[in-house]
């Protein structure tokens, strides 16, 4: 049953040390800022982080990573113009990086959700990326086994949600969060808007609220 909670700490009330952590976002669209502020306050440490980026300035995914809590990051882009945060730890050995190409990423989550025990894809036959992974020819063309990224939390945004957990996004904020959900034993969302039950055009729904445990309304 989704719960909506008062306030964003107790939205990540319990996250323990060692948890592997999916954060939204690309970039910083959809990236849930409130979230991820309120867990710098919670304390947990050692944390494994999946998302698609490694931080950016020193705000939101960056500054969890800062305060160091998070022991590696599993993501797509490690570095940009603005990930100075993320160059300094790893450069200095204090944090470890797994580099997963994008598409890859999202389908390991998905594969996740749905109980998939892996997938055969083309991306990254022949490089460091499949070093180690086992490979196999189907149809004449090789691949690489990726497993599935199940993860004990998600922390995501979305623009609107009803007391049922039922989630709908907007715009390009959408990204990795409907994967996310599916892929955490918790999954915890910042809304801008909590509606009734009816309101949401069913139609509409991206998350169903079978996949969401917490809520918490965040002003945009």
């Amino acid at each position: 049953m989704t719960q909506l909670c008062a306030s964003v700490d107790d939205a990540v009330a319990g996250i323990a040390d060692g948890s592997t952590v999916l954060v939204g976002g690309f970039g910083i669209t959809g990236m849930p800022f409130a979230l991820i502020d309120a867990l710098i306050r919670q304390g947990a440490q050692d944390l494994t982080v999946v998302s698609n980026n490694a931080g950016n300035g020193d705000t939101g995914l960056a500054a969890l990573l800062a305060a160091g809590r998070v022991r590696k990051v599993v993501c797509s882009f490690p570095r940009q113009t603005d990930s100075w945060v993320f160059d300094e730890l790893y450069r200095s050995g204090r944090i470890e990086l797994e580099v997963a190409p994008q598409g890859s990423l999202a389908e390991r989550m998905r594969a996740a959700g749905a109980g998939i025990g892996g997938l055969y894809t083309p991306t990254g036959v022949g490089t460091l990326l499949a070093e180690g992974k086992e490979t196999r020819e189907i149809g004449g063309r090789e691949y690489v086994l990726e497993l599935p990224i199940a993860a004990d939390v998600a922390l995501i945004a979305a623009h609107a949600a009803d007391p049922l957990g039922n989630l709908v996004y907007r715009k390009t904020a959408r990204n990795f969060a409907p994967v996310m959900a599916t892929a955490a034993t918790t999954t915890i969302v910042q809304v801008a808007h909590v509606v009734e039950v009816g309101d949401l055009d069913p139609e509409a729904v991206v998350t169903p609220g079978i996949y969401v445990d917490r809520i918490v309304q965040v002003a945009a």
